[in-house]
């Protein structure tokens, strides 16, 4: 089932403008065995936005795991990726469904509230999102998601529950154990200490460390 398909680490693109250097970075993450990819570029033109989702779709395929396009239901239509996620802002989730068709990945961004993600899945998504988590550098003033969210999701929604928000190899491991299933990571995946961009060693490692906070193997 497309739902199965997320969980554990969930890989969020940096705004990455050289492409090379994005792709040389997702394939670190997709060797040592992320579980999904979102692509996600805000400050990426529309062409360089779809020359990019079509190369990280290519090398997805290669290693059989789901691109999931960020915000943009038209570009994952037309490139045929496994599916979008979509904020409060971005669309009808039941737009989306009829023109994706039942074999598409929808996920949806609920914020830190609950009654956001019920009515999410009673239209049809796949998963549902919640945070930020923690202080995150990517939406600094975006709403706190508490942990007694996830377990309240658990019980009331039969669907992949994700974390995101300023998680770390240090702070991951209270959002598994209160529930998620995925924890999106973003900045602690792709940025080395200093600020720049982690080198393929790197994210080979953390990727690792991350998978090794739910049992799973690399």
């Amino acid at each position: 089932m497309k739902s199965k398909k997320i969980k554990g680490l969930y890989a969020v693109t940096a705004d990455e403008a050289n492409t090379e250097q994005l792709l040389s970075n997702v394939k670190a993450a997709l060797s040592a065995g992320i579980n999904v990819l979102q692509y996600r570029n805000k400050t990426a033109s529309k062409q360089l936005a779809a020359e990019q989702a079509a190369a990280l779709l290519v090398i997805c395929r290669e290693y059989g795991v789901p691109l999931i396009i960020n915000d943009d239901l038209e570009l994952t239509l037309r490139l045929g990726a496994d599916g979008v996620h979509l904020g409060a802002s971005d669309g009808n989730l039941r737009d989306a469904r009829k023109k994706l068709g039942d074999e598409k990945i929808i996920g949806a961004s609920c914020y830190n509230r609950l009654e956001i993600a019920q009515l999410a899945a009673q239209n049809g998504v796949d998963y549902v999102a919640f945070g930020a988590c923690f202080v995150s550098a990517t939406k600094p003033n975006a709403a706190k998601a508490d942990l007694k969210l996830f377990k309240q999701a658990k019980q009331v929604i039969d669907l992949p529950v994700v974390a995101i928000g300023g998680i770390t190899v240090e702070n991951a491991a209270s959002l598994i154990q209160a529930g998620a299933d995925a924890i999106a990571v973003i900045g602690a995946l792709w940025n080395a200490p200093d600020g720049n961009t982690a080198d393929a060693q790197t994210i080979q490692k953390t990727t690792q460390q991350f998978i090794q906070l739910f049992g799973l193997s690399s």
